[in-house]
């Protein structure tokens, strides 16, 4: 028989996940897995019990948000290390859940499980940045502490909306950072007010401004960057661009990338996935070209020129 780790992060989202766990179990188990159960106990428990348990696994699956699934993935990159490489399955249920979101995973468990079951094993990039690793995103500037920031009972109470809350909070203290980064054999220099380095179609549940046709497995970053507005009339074309999905290549610089580095006048607090990424004057991201196998259901917009 199959054995399948089941990683879940009991306080995720609305903790609608708790409800769910016995059906979800006994799909797993219909589909030939004996599986292991392991609630995670605290922030980093999934990576140390995946790089700890996950090589005895043929399957590990596991079910929480962006912060819970970059952790999961950080003890499979530490396997990876070691040239183990196990099948992951991914149950969004965390507040915002851009990751699942960008891969049209289902948000409801029941159905995200039936799916992993069925799914195909496809290969999707991973960052590495700063010695750590990042699934979706690393990013700088305003509006990137507010996921991690965001009180986890409004969350919980409000979804998405509580992020939106914060957001409004955040545009009081808008702090431009001068920026040299090399992306690639490209260089950009100046003011800006936000970085993102990113495999994905959202961030912090917003829509990603520039091109819909984001590979997952390219070897490239999607990479944007934008400046820092000279006038009222410049910060009201910027958020005309972020709400229309319109860039405005004068204000917002977009690229790709396999390898980003960033270096800023001053120490700048970067997120990873969400969550708190370090601070750094100087750092540097690089794109795992197909580092992890991904469970996805043919419904996701992973496609044939992904593979």
């Amino acid at each position: 028989m199959k054995r399948m780790l089941f990683l879940v992060n009991p306080k995720a989202g609305k903790k609608v996940v708790k409800n769910k766990i016995f059906e979800m179990i006994t799909i797993f188990t219909k589909a030939g897995y004996h599986v292991e159960f392991h609630p995670t106990l605290n922030a980093n428990d999934a990576a140390l019990c995946v790089e700890k348990m996950g090589a005895d696994y043929d399957m590990i699956v596991c079910a929480g948000g962006d912060g819970t699934l970059d952790n999961t993935v950080t003890g499979l990159m530490k396997l990876r290390e070691k040239g183990i490489t196990v099948p992951l399955g991914y149950i969004p249920c965390g507040s915002t859940n851009d990751f699942g979101k960008s891969l049209r995973l289902s948000m409801n468990p029941v159905k995200a499980a039936r799916d992993i079951v069925k799914g195909t094993v496809c290969p999707v990039d991973v960052g590495s940045f700063g010695g750590r690793n990042f699934i979706y995103v690393a990013a700088f500037g305003i509006f990137t502490d507010i996921s991690y920031s965001t009180p986890q009972k409004l969350k919980n109470m409000l979804g998405h909306s509580a992020y939106i809350l914060e957001a409004f909070k955040e545009l009081s203290r808008i702090d431009p950072v001068n920026v040299a980064a090399k992306l690639d054999d490209k260089v950009i220099k100046g003011e800006f007010l936000y970085g993102q380095i990113t495999n994905s179609l959202s961030v912090g549940g917003m829509k990603l401004i520039g091109p819909r046709d984001v590979s997952f497995c390219d070897g490239e970053f999607e990479c944007l960057f934008i400046k820092k507005p000279k006038s009222p009339f410049e910060l009201a074309k910027i958020l005309k661009s972020i709400l229309t999905n319109k860039m405005d290549s004068k204000l917002i610089y977009h690229t790709k990338a396999k390898s980003v580095k960033v270096i800023t006048e001053k120490p700048v607090a970067w997120t990873l996935d969400g969550e708190e990424g370090g601070i750094f004057k100087e750092v540097r991201a690089d794109n795992i070209h197909k580092a992890l196998s991904l469970v996805l259901n043919d419904k996701s917009t992973y496609d044939e020129k992904n593979k």
